[in-house]
């Protein structure tokens, strides 16, 4: 079937008010759109280059754990959660407890994209992979008592009240099926969908079915990138859309209910690659940037340490891991004495590294601040 002949599905009467049961999906898709088709091929020569950057890069796997830091706050502050970037870098203990709720929020959505990219090396891209990850993301949250880890058995909906919701999902007891036939369309060989179009379609219908009653739209935005890596698409986790959506959060939505409403799949999809495409580049600056910056500390100012170059390595790698460092955590990871370790942080604030903002004189804590900015750029 031609996507621009889509029909997204149809209003269900209930006792009190109408879902929506949508088409299901798994079929062969063709696009005869000449604009889709240019956004297409652009979006995966990008998403090729991207994937050979995050292969070059040694201990590239420091650089994905900002990157899902990053991703974590800003897919959680779509749904409402108000941590930044920096605080999600930090302990509970250093933490405001007025803020505890949404900072473990981010926390549980860190696990649930650590651990469902983990899974893929033993299940599939299926149900039980994505309740699994449920589960993970809401375990100890405000979700927690929304059936973590299951389908929905009740009616949820968009909006203050049932009454007043601008979108209603299918009824629960169409959950299993629709979600069965998303399955399928996922990890479907026989049909020949361009791997961008297929996930485009079915974030699109893992949204539609709302199939949880709690963090869809964080688990739909994850499914993007695990279906990226289960396919091999990309080698590393190192593209996510929450940024570009959260960006554009009145057109993500927007284009979303067009396709309920008038079966606009074209638009929608226009949208998705655009989002790849703009996220593909800012993630490829992302690693040249580091590369840059890398190669700049290196050869210029690690060297004038002299005799303690080597200590100086060592401190480097681990703010490459956590741009965030305190004394104490140099004497745990580097096992070297507080005085060593202090005199390390002032060599570093004196080659403009790294910098100190408690103002403190006590429980300092310094950030590796240029690193930090690469990916808490607001303009990329």
């Amino acid at each position: 079937m031609d996507i621009k002949d889509f029909k997204a599905g149809k209003y269900v009467k209930q006792i009190e008010y109408s879902s929506f049961l949508p088409e299901k999906i798994s079929k062969e898709w063709i696009v005869s759109s000449p604009k889709i088709n240019s956004l297409l091929s652009e979006a995966n020569r990008l998403l090729g280059e991207l994937n050979a950057f995050s292969q070059l890069i040694p201990d590239v796997d420091f650089f994905i754990k900002m990157h899902i830091s990053k991703e974590a706050t800003t897919s959680s502050r779509i749904e409402g959660t108000k941590t930044n970037m920096e605080e999600a870098l930090l302990k509970e203990d250093d933490i405001n407890p007025e803020k505890r709720d949404d900072w473990n929020e981010v926390q549980n959505y860190i696990k649930a994209i650590n651990y469902s990219i983990d899974q893929l090396e033993k299940l599939p891209l299926s149900n039980r992979l994505l309740k699994h990850t449920h589960k993970v993301l809401l375990e100890g949250v405000r979700g927690k008592h929304k059936l973590p880890g299951e389908f929905r058995k009740s009616q949820n909906w968009l909006g203050a009240t049932l009454k007043d919701a601008i979108y209603i999902p299918p009824h629960h007891t169409d959950v299993p099926d629709l979600m069965s036939d998303l399955e399928k369309f996922l990890n479907d060989t026989e049909f020949h969908v361009p791997h961008l179009i297929k996930i485009a379609i079915a974030h699109y219908q893992f949204e539609t079915i709302h199939p949880f009653l709690d963090g869809n739209g964080r688990l739909g935005r994850l499914l993007i990138t695990l279906y990226l890596v289960s396919n091999n698409i990309l080698k590393k986790p190192a593209l996510y859309l929450s940024d570009f959506f959260e960006k554009h959060r009145n057109y993500y939505y927007d284009n979303l209910m067009q396709v309920r409403l008038k079966n606009d799949l074209e638009q929608w999809i226009k949208f998705f690659l655009v989002g790849v495409i703009e996220t593909s580049k800012s993630s490829i600056q992302v690693f040249k940037d580091i590369i840059t910056l890398k190669a700049d500390i290196e050869n210029n100012r690690l060297l004038k340490l002299g005799s303690k170059t080597e200590k100086g390595s060592k401190l480097l790698k681990i703010l490459f891991e956590n741009p965030i460092i305190t004394a104490g955590k140099i004497v745990d990871e580097m096992g070297i004495s507080h005085s060593t370790a202090n005199r390390l942080l002032s060599d570093f604030e004196k080659l403009e590294i790294i910098k100190e903002y408690t103002g403190f004189k006590r429980n300092r804590k310094f950030i590796f601040k240029e690193y930090f900015e690469i990916f808490n750029n607001e303009k990329r």
